[in-house]
C-alpha cells in the first residue's frame, strides 16, 4: 500500500500539518469526573509520535449543566479539566504533534445505563431525543445564548492553552445537529423553520461567536453528518442545492474546514455524481474538507462496535478520490485507535504490519 500523496504538507491560516492524516474524534470515557489525566495525555502523544498530521480529541463537553450524559467524558471547562488539557497539548507538542479539541454538547440524549444523571434536564431545540419522542426540555432563547457563549469560551480557552485549532461537533444527532434536523427541531421562533437553511441559524451564530473569541487566524473546523445515531438513513440535504444553502452560510460565519462524517467514505451523496459528502462540501463552499468513514478497514464502525472485527483494507479508492482533489484531509478512527503507529506504517508501505480493529480495543487507552 503506497500512499505517498497523503504525506504532503497542509497549511491553512496558522495551522501547519506535515501530512494529510487526521486522527478522528472518538469517545473514550477515560476521564473520571471529566478530568483528563496522564493516561489521556500519553494516549494522544503516542499518535503524535506515530506521525499523525492532526489529532482531533475525543468529544469534550462545554460548560452547560446537561451537556453530557457520562461523568467520565472529559470537560473543557473548570480549573482541573483545563489543567489536564494543558498537560495533553504540551505532551502532544513535545512529541511533534498538532491537535484540536472537539467541543461538544450532546443535546437531548438517553441517560447512561449506570443511572448517572446530569445536574439539569437534557436540553435541545424542542426536547426531542428522537422523532416524536421527548427526552428533555426545549431550550429558551436565554439557554441558547448561554450555550453559544459556552462554546465561545471553550474555544478561547483552547487557544490560550496552546491548541492549534478547534473543532465544533455538529454531527450525529447531538445538539447542533438536533437544530439542523427537522424531526428534532419543531421550533417556531427564529431558531426553527421549514428549511434546513433556517434551522442552521443556531449553528451560524455559534460559529460567529467562536470566530470572535479566537480571532481571524485560528482555524475552526465543523464536524457535520447527514446520518444520525437516531436514524442512520437520515439526510438533511437531499439535493446539492439544499446542501449549498446549508453549508455556505456556515462557511461565511467562520468555518475553515468541513469534517464530513460518513459511515463509509466511498458512498456517493447525490444521484448523477460520484462525489462523496466531503467532495460536495468542498465543491459547494470552496473550503477544505476532511473525509472520514471506515478508512483503511473492511467493516463499518457501527458493526465493529457491536462486536464484528475489521481487518485492514486497501486505500486505493481513497487515494483515487484524493488525487482527484475531492477532499484535502483524511480522518482515520478505529485503525488509529487500535494502532498508534498506523500512519507511519502507511508512509513506509508496511501494510503487512497493519493491525485490525476489535471491540476489545475500546477497553483501554493503548
Amino acid at each position: 500500500m503506497i500512499a505517498q500523496q497523503l504525506f504532503q504538507p497542509f497549511r491553512l491560516k496558522s495551522l501547519e500539518l506535515k501530512n494529510r492524516i487526521v486522527m478522528a474524534p472518538m469517545t473514550r470515557s477515560f476521564s473520571p469526573d471529566g478530568v483528563p489525566a496522564l493516561n489521556v495525555a500519553d494516549y494522544y502523544a503516542r499518535r503524535a509520535e506515530g506521525e499523525v498530521g492532526l489529532i482531533v480529541s475525543e468529544g469534550t463537553v462545554v460548560n452547560r449543566p446537561a451537556s453530557s450524559n457520562d461523568p467520565n467524558i472529559p470537560r473543557f471547562y473548570g480549573e482541573q479539566p483545563l489543567r489536564g488539557w494543558k498537560a495533553v497539548i504540551d505532551k502532544v507538542h513535545a512529541a511533534g504533534g498538532v491537535m484540536a479539541p472537539q467541543l461538544w454538547h450532546m443535546g437531548v440524549v438517553a441517560p447512561k445505563d449506570s443511572g448517572w444523571r446530569p445536574a439539569a434536564p437534557f436540553e435541545g431545540p424542542s426536547g426531542c431525543v428522537a422523532p416524536g419522542k421527548i427526552g428533555g426540555i426545549a431550550m429558551t432563547e436565554h439557554d441558547i445564548a448561554e450555550t453559544i457563549g459556552a462554546f465561545a469560551q471553550a474555544a478561547a480557552d483552547a487557544k490560550a492553552l496552546g491548541f492549534d485549532a478547534v473543532e465544533i461537533h455538529g454531527a450525529h444527532g447531538y445538539l447542533i445537529d438536533q437544530f439542523f434536523w427537522h424531526p428534532t427541531n419543531q421550533r417556531t421562533d427564529r431558531y426553527g423553520g421549514q428549511s434546513l437553511a433556517e434551522r442552521s441559524r443556531f449553528a451560524a451564530e455559534l460559529v460567529r461567536a467562536v470566530r470572535t473569541a479566537v480571532g481571524p487566524d485560528f482555524p475552526i473546523c465543523l464536524r457535520i453528518s447527514q446520518w444520525k445515531l437516531q436514524d442512520y438513513a437520515a439526510k438533511l440535504a437531499t439535493t446539492a442545492q439544499a446542501m449549498e444553502a446549508w453549508l455556505v452560510p456556515l462557511a461565511e460565519a467562520g468555518v475553515d474546514i468541513f469534517h464530513c462524517s460518513q459511515r463509509r467514505f466511498w458512498e456517493t451523496e447525490f444521484t448523477g455524481s460520484d462525489l462523496n459528502f466531503a467532495g460536495w462540501a468542498k465543491k459547494l463552499t470552496g473550503k477544505p474538507a476532511i473525509t472520514v468513514g471506515s478508512v483503511g478497514l473492511s467493516g463499518d464502525f457501527l458493526a465493529a462496535f457491536k462486536g464484528e472485527a475489521s481487518t485492514p483494507s486497501s486505500l486505493d479508492e481513497l487515494l483515487r478520490r484524493f488525487d482527484r482533489g475531492d477532499f484535502d484531509l483524511v480522518a482515520v478512527g478505529r485503525a488509529l485507535l487500535a494502532d498508534a503507529g498506523w500512519t507511519r506504517k502507511i508512509r513506509e508501505g508496511r501494510s503487512s504490519e497493519l493491525i485490525g480493529f476489535s471491540k476489545e480495543a475500546l477497553a483501554t487507552l493503548s
